[in-house]
């Protein structure tokens, strides 16, 4: 075997990647493999709604209305914050992450669990991380457009009003917290 041939076996590509990580953050750990194949799992995902939607001949719009924009931006940001923070969602993120504390309005703060493979760490940062979700609920939720657009404007809808309603409820919580002179009753 050559050392271009042994640099593409399944040993040689992971001694690659290990130069490269520590090349890359000699003093901290990042878990580039794992997110190697959080990226490859994305690109998959991606390939196979786009080949659902050329499969089932459905229309891509040219442009989506700024409605629609409007809805899934809202959607994705609260689908996004729902599945990476909501207390009762923990048990989703519990296989890559620990609870730590409290962050208020039914949100928990996790860090990830460092112990086990890369592709538990990066999965573990994904999860809990609502700027990264968003990427993957937008492009399912942009897919559902596509795929079944008046059922995802439905659900889009339900998490845009529940977006909505959780402004409400905390600039209400102000509100009142003003109007008894920054007094709060526990």
């Amino acid at each position: 075997m050559t050392t271009r041939e042994a640099g593409l076996t399944g040993s040689g590509l992971k001694q690659k990647v290990a130069r490269l990580r520590q090349a890359y953050a000699p003093h901290e750990h990042r878990p580039l493999e794992g997110y190697l194949k959080a990226m490859g799992t994305y690109a998959g995902v991606t390939a196979a709604l786009v080949g659902v939607v050329r499969a089932t001949g459905r229309p891509v719009p040219e442009r989506p209305s700024p409605g629609d924009v409007v809805l899934l931006s809202i959607a994705t940001h609260k689908l996004s914050r729902l599945i990476s923070k909501d207390a009762i969602t923990s048990p989703l993120r519990a296989p890559f992450t620990r609870y730590d504390h409290p962050i208020g309005s039914g949100e928990v703060m996790e860090q990830v669990r460092d112990e086990g493979s890369p592709t538990r760490h990066a999965l573990g940062e994904l999860v809990s991380c609502p700027f990264c979700l968003a990427v993957w609920v937008a492009t399912g939720l942009t897919g559902g457009l596509v795929l079944a657009p008046r059922l995802t404007r439905l659900v889009a809808t339900a998490l845009t009003a529940v977006a909505a309603s959780d402004f409400l409820q905390m600039g209400y919580a102000v509100a009142q917290q003003a109007a008894e002179g920054g007094h709060r009753e526990e």
